[in-house]
């Protein structure tokens, strides 16, 4: 057996594993492990696994993803998506649809603090979910909006996602936040839009809300400031060179623990719960970060990516069909993996693929622009029905709310999403521009 059909059978054994509810890190440390040995022999698999933990782990850069996960917990132990869902439906709750426009509008300024999709969707859900079915919306609107919405936690800078990614890349995480901004600010317009058509052809799922005095909306309003100023603070810190990505994200952490507290009214307990739910997450993230060294260190032993580069090449396929190609296996993967576990076991495969096209980029491009495509073709697919983990998650908290309708709702903010998506590939300079990469 050569090392490619190594190579080939590792890739498959994984995708049965996960199909047998293996978890993703067990599935990848096995496949990896059993490749590894295949390959090389047992004794150098041990010598790997001896040094692979160590020089992994022990890197600096890895601090910032417990404290951007510890900055959204803080996050949602003081309750601050309540406070930013009130300050947008104050400004446009008294439209037809607007408070699943303020729904939107208060998933992505929580997104900017929390970095997570589940995250966003699910605290938002308790939140926007009864009070948008309090005032009449229909049960499609309101969680197909919470399941869309959700999708810009990870979007939004800061992203886990997005940080994951630039280290597997060795690309910059400020660049890569930067590349963001203008996509996110694509999907919360194209979210509202679609809003905004489903309340033109069907009035009566989503009526208006009352309106609010001018002082009142000022009231509401004055707690997105300081959201607004972390945002600032950590993703303009980073990119101006004031301070580095782990130092930005001890920042934001500690900012929005005081925020927590101060507006929040969170406690000793909330505070302990926020440090837990941080170190269970954070040894889950590294576990399948481990499994996923391990299992690409083989597939580079195999050389099967390399491999399947040089067979795309000599396709003479264009390019950005290739793109495509490789984004519609994202979107079906992410109905069934969770985005995190699915962009790990695929960026070892499709790296190679993406570089060796001519894309009339450099490498650094390529990469920046590649991993906002990524990151946005795993969201569509957290969302896409029939089998959205997204979907599952929000369906799950709206009891009263059929499936079936939970899929009509989230059809419009697939649609744009697709579109935003296509933009994006015809035109990488949306994602670039900001960056002033070369």
């Amino acid at each position: 057996m050569s090392s490619y059909d190594i190579g080939i059978a590792m890739f498959a054994g994984v995708v049965v594993l996960l199909a047998l509810r293996v978890p993703v890190a067990l599935a990848m440390l096995l496949s990896g492990g059993l490749g590894y040995a295949a390959i090389t022999g047992p004794e150098p698999l041990l010598n790997t696994l001896k040094t692979l933990t160590f020089s992994r782990f022990s890197s600096y850069t890895l601090s910032i993803i417990p404290l951007f996960l510890l900055m959204g917990e803080f996050a949602t132990k003081g309750g601050l998506n309540r406070s930013l869902f009130q300050g947008a439906r104050a400004w446009l709750g008294h439209r037809r649809g607007g408070l699943a426009m303020a729904t939107i509008g208060g998933c992505a300024a929580f997104g900017a603090l929390c970095g997570s999709s589940l995250a966003t969707a699910a605290t938002m859900t308790q939140v926007a979910g009864p009070e948008m079915r309090r005032h009449g919306y229909s049960g499609a609107l309101a969680t197909g909006t919470l399941a869309g919405g959700g999708t810009l936690g990870i979007l939004i800078p800061p992203s886990v996602i997005l940080v994951i990614y630039a280290i597997y890349t060795e690309q910059s995480i400020g660049n890569l936040f930067i590349a963001a901004i203008i996509p996110g600010i694509l999907a919360v317009l194209g979210y509202m839009l679609v809003v905004g058509i489903y309340a033109r052809i069907s009035p009566s799922e989503a009526p208006a809300a009352e309106r609010f005095s001018l002082s009142r909306r000022l009231r509401d309003s004055r707690d997105l400031w300081p959201t607004a100023v972390i945002f600032v603070i950590v993703v303009g810190g980073i990119y101006g060179g004031w301070f580095s990505p782990t130092e930005a994200s001890a920042i934001g952490a500690f900012s929005v623990g005081v925020l927590a507290v101060v507006l929040g009214g969170m406690r000793w307990k909330g505070f302990c719960e926020a440090i837990l739910g941080t170190a269970q997450t954070t040894a889950f993230i590294f576990l399948i970060l481990l499994g996923a060294e391990l299992f690409s260190a083989a597939l580079a032993l195999s050389r099967m990516p390399n491999e399947l580069s040089v067979q795309v090449a000599a396709l003479e396929a264009p390019p950005l069909l290739i793109i495509a190609i490789i984004l519609a296996i994202y979107l079906a993967l992410g109905c069934v993996l969770e985005s995190l576990a699915m962009v790990l076991l695929t960026l070892p495969v499709f790296i190679p693929v993406v570089l060796s096209l001519d894309l009339g980029m450099s490498d650094a491009q390529t990469m920046i622009w590649f991993g906002i495509l990524v990151l946005i073709a795993v969201e569509v697919g957290m969302i896409s029905p029939p089998f959205g983990l997204n979907l599952f998650v929000i369906n799950k908290m709206a009891r009263d709310v059929p499936m079936i309708q939970t899929y009509k709702g989230v059809i419009g903010f697939c649609l744009s999403d697709a579109l935003r998506l296509a933009l994006l590939v015809a035109f990488p300079g949306l994602c670039l521009w900001l960056t002033g990469v070369r």
